[in-house]
C-alpha cells in the first residue's frame, strides 16, 4: 500500500523511544513491525491528547476494531494501513523499546540524505528545487585544493551547476552561493518530516533529542 504522498506505507517513518521515552532513532514501518512481533518494543499511540501503550497483539486487535468503524476511518487521512492476508493493521508512528536503554546519537551524520534535507533539496548555486536524481554533492573548495568533506564545505548542487563549476571555486566559476553552508544543529531529515502531518505526533519527543535515521 502507498501513502497519499506516494511513499510506500512500509517505508514510512516510525520514531523509536528508549525505555525512558527519549527519542533515539527513526526506522521504517517494516522494521518497527519486526521489533513489535519479537516483543522488543511496544506501540505508543496518541488517544485524545494522551499516550497509550500497546503490545503487538493488542495493537492488531485494535486495528481490526478501527477498520470496522466508519467514524474512526473518516478521520484517518494521515494514517497508513498495512494489508495482511486476512486483515489490515495500522502502521504505528511511535514505538518504545522494552529491553534496551539506547542513548540518542548526538551528532548529525553527513550523507546525501541529510545534506539534501539541510538545503531543502535546492541547488545552492541557482536556487532551484530539483528531484533527488537531479541533485549532486559539491565541494565548495574542491578536494584537489585541499577542501574537506564537512558540513561547512559541501552543498547541494544540481547537475548543470555541478558541471559548470567543475573543479573550481565559486569565485573562479563566477558563481555565488545562496547561503553559507553550516553544520545543522538538529537532524535536517527530521525537520522536514515534521512538516508532514503524519509525523506531528513526534514533536513532543524531539525537543531535546538528536536521533539517527535508519529507514533504508
Amino acid at each position: 500500500m502507498r501513502t497519499s504522498d506516494g511513499v510506500s506505507s512500509l517505508t514510512a517513518g516510525v520514531l523509536v523511544l528508549n525505555r525512558s521515552y527519549v527519542a533515539v532513532r527513526v526506522v521504517n514501518v517494516r522494521r518497527a513491525f519486526v521489533m513489535l512481533y519479537r516483543d522488543s518494543a511496544e506501540v505508543i499511540h496518541v488517544e485524545n491528547g494522551a499516550y497509550a501503550n500497546y503490545d503487538f497483539q493488542t495493537w492488531c486487535e485494535l486495528s481490526q476494531v478501527w477498520t470496522q468503524d466508519p467514524l474512526l476511518l473518516a478521520g484517518s487521512n494521515h494514517v497508513d494501513w498495512i494489508r495482511a492476508v486476512r486483515f489490515c493493521i495500522q502502521a504505528p508512528r511511535i514505538i518504545r523499546l522494552l529491553r534496551f536503554d539506547q542513548t540518542p546519537r548526538l551528532t548529525v551524520r553527513l550523507n546525501r540524505k541529510t545534506l539534501f534535507a539541510r538545503d531543502g533539496h535546492r541547488c545552492q548555486y541557482c536556487g532551484k528545487s530539483y528531484p533527488l536524481h537531479q541533485l549532486s554533492f559539491d565541494h565548495v573548495t574542491p578536494r584537489s585544493r585541499g577542501g574537506e568533506t564537512c558540513w561547512e564545505n559541501v552543498v547541494t548542487c544540481c547537475l548543470p551547476c555541478n558541471s559548470r563549476k567543475g573543479d573550481r571555486t565559486p569565485l573562479e566559476a563566477g558563481m555565488h552561493l545562496t547561503q553559507r553552508p553550516a553544520k545543522p544543529k538538529h537532524n535536517p531529515v527530521l525537520k522536514l518530516s515534521l512538516g508532514n502531518p503524519r509525523y506531528h505526533v513526534w514533536q513532543p519527543f524531539l525537543s531535546q533529542a538528536e536521533v539517527a535515521i535508519d529507514m533504508l
